[in-house]
């Protein structure tokens, strides 16, 4: 499964660098966009917005109100589920998707993982 973080911190105490590291150590393919380029685990972090492939899930690490920026981008990738870690929860775009028939659920990417339950 791939998965999209989208938020990518270069900053250690950051959860998104905490989950891209998490991802990497569980086997898991990942991608990362974040405002600043550099490398966590091996995953670089690309600045532009890029038409990945094949992606499953994207776990967000904006607030809502940065991620109105990117609901056509999300959308447009079709991936299976979007994770809103906390602090992103966001109403309005859990209807956008789920009108595009893609799961949504607000939960910890972290704890997920953890639990065996990503």
């Amino acid at each position: 499964m791939k998965t999209l973080v989208l938020g990518a911190s270069m900053k250690p105490h950051r959860f998104s660098y905490k989950a891209i590291q998490k991802l990497a150590a569980n086997d898991h393919e990942v991608v990362a966009y974040g405002l600043k380029e550099g490398e966590i685990s091996g995953i670089q972090i690309d600045t532009e917005l890029v038409e990945y492939s094949d992606i499953h899930t994207v776990t967000l690490y904006l607030n809502s109100s940065v991620q109105v920026d990117f609901y056509d981008y999300i959308i447009s990738l079709q991936p299976k589920r979007v994770i809103f870690n906390p602090g992103t929860e966001n109403p309005k775009f859990y209807k956008l998707l789920t009108e595009k028939n893609i799961e949504h659920e607000v939960a910890c990417t972290l704890v997920l993982l953890a639990s065996n339950q990503y």
